[in-house]
């Protein structure tokens, strides 16, 4: 029986939205440092025209680049909000920590990982119940595990299945909303270069080596197609945040026994949440997996070697990278150059689930794409709705006052607000989004060749990218490694 207008065929594929990223500053649009530069400019020019004279051309000097750096945009933002990325990128030049070599000779602190920058003060714990590498983050407070997960094609399946993977994925997202000690989720794709093992593999067990003219073809594009290939590895990483759950650490034991304790029950629920969506889950990675992944990010050439070499670079006290060099807009690794592309802005518009698969899909380049969740608790979404509601509300009233026209933007962005409003009321969570591209190419050019391939190929999938610069090699921690590390 057809779907009357009111129902919905379950066989239909849903078309989603998402919310715009917010561009409303505190007053009238303007960020907090546009205030402050623009407070400046007007006492500058108030007070020399009260003086007058030779001090109003003396004040000219200050309130006019003060306006030229409020207003004027570079790279998508004003100028002035670039100054605190540029002061850092200065004080780490002048400090020298944009390179790392890794020393040789002078062992890493016991249990750290041997990591560049701040991803040096991480460290390693091994569950003794299920032998998984949980990864401590003292700083922040987190502690992470990750798990690789299997699954089929998602563009291949008729649009009923897809539906129907999209609710459940959905529900897998709602768990690290619910008990409120999740710090966040991490869903990294990343195409790495395929050794030919399970070709050839495949070929010993199924094969039949006759001496045949076929048998010896076959043999030979085995040999050269398989190295030349690219395979796509999925993993979900899980962050417990241990400050939120610090009453539930103490009742299991305190210190990091406690904090495993407490995460290992939420790597329970989420394993069933993933195998209800259908998702096929292996263990939680162990130091060894964990090792030839961070191994392999840094070093891409080196993983046809490793995946042939049995127990080799299996080790986390030695998985880093040899040594790394950091520029404005790249970041140099033992056997690649890398760079990191955000993606400032999903489809505007309606796009159905699989929007992706143009980036996903892209074929040939070596890219991880990384997808940030960071739930957050109902009662601290709430408040933060009830305070962007106010405060757009606010805007418009202030607008209004002085004839400023309402744009369509600032529309949009108070409706995406009441949507989230009407969404948290119904019982739904909400998590922020973030997500990045690490893209890595064995020279400089071949980078660049390869950056423009994938900006087309989110133009196809209706997204918005941007290139970061001044913060590459935080950037690459965030999108290539399966840390839950953030920006």
């Amino acid at each position: 029986m057809p779907a009357t207008p009111t129902e919905k065929d379950p066989s239909e594929l849903s078309p989603v939205k998402f919310s715009r990223l917010s561009k409303r500053g505190i007053l009238l649009g303007l960020s907090l440092a546009q205030l402050i530069v623009l407070a400046v400019a007007i006492a500058s020019f108030v007070i020399g025209m009260m003086i007058g004279g030779a001090w109003a051309l003396y004040a000219a000097t200050v309130w006019v680049p003060a306006l030229a750096i409020t207003f004027i945009p570079a790279g998508g933002r004003p100028i002035v909000e670039w100054a605190p990325l540029a002061l850092v990128w200065v004080w780490r030049s002048v400090t020298g920590q944009r390179r790392y070599r890794a020393r040789i000779s002078r062992p890493r602190p016991a249990g750290t990982l041997a990591l560049p920058g701040d991803a040096a003060s991480l460290r390693q714990y091994t569950d003794p119940v299920t032998g998984a590498v949980m990864v401590h983050d003292p700083h922040h407070q987190m502690l992470t595990a990750l798990i690789e997960i299997h699954h089929s094609s998602f563009v291949l399946l008729d649009p009923g299945e897809q539906e129907r993977r999209v609710q459940a994925w959905g529900r897998v997202l709602a768990t690290g909303c619910r008990s409120g000690r999740i710090a966040r989720i991490q869903v990294l794709e990343r195409t790495i270069p395929d050794s030919g093992t399970g070709l050839a593999q495949w070929w010993a067990e199924h094969g039949t080596d006759d001496g045949s003219w076929v048998a010896d073809t076959y043999k030979q594009l085995i040999d050269r197609a398989g190295p030349a290939g690219e395979r796509h590895e999925s993993t979900l990483s899980l962050s417990l945040d241990m400050k939120a759950a610090a009453r539930q650490i103490r009742a299991a034991g305190r210190g990091l026994k406690g904090a495993a304790e407490v995460l290992r029950q939420e790597m329970r629920t989420l394993t069933t949440a993933l195998r209800a969506a259908d998702l096929d889950v292996t263990e939680w990675a162990t130091p060894a997996r964990l090792a030839i992944m961070l191994r392999t990010a840094y070093d891409p050439a080196v993983t046809a070697t490793l995946d042939r070499a049995g127990d080799l670079g299996q080790d986390l006290a030695t998985a880093g990278p040899v040594a790394v060099e950091e520029t404005w807009d790249r970041l140099r690794s033992d056997s690649a150059w890398h760079a990191v592309l955000w993606i400032s802005e999903w489809p505007r518009s309606l796009v159905f689930p699989g929007f992706l698969s143009p980036l996903l899909l892209t074929s040939g380049i070596r890219r991880s794409f990384t997808l940030l969740c960071d739930p957050i608790r109902a009662d601290l979404a709430a408040r933060d709705v009830r305070k962007r509601k106010t405060e757009h509300i606010s805007d418009r009233t202030q607008r209004q006052r002085i004839g400023q026209i309402e744009g369509a933007e600032q529309s949009a962005e108070l409706t995406d607000v009441l949507q989230q409003e009407a969404d948290l009321v119904s019982g739904h969570g909400i998590l922020r989004f973030t997500g990045l591209i690490a893209i890595s190419a064995p020279t400089s050019e071949e980078l660049e060749t390869a950056i423009s391939a994938i900006e087309q190929a989110a133009v196809q999938a209706s997204c918005e990218t941007r290139r970061l610069v001044g913060q590459q090699a935080a950037s690459f921690t965030a999108a290539a490694l399966p840390l839950c590390r953030g920006l």
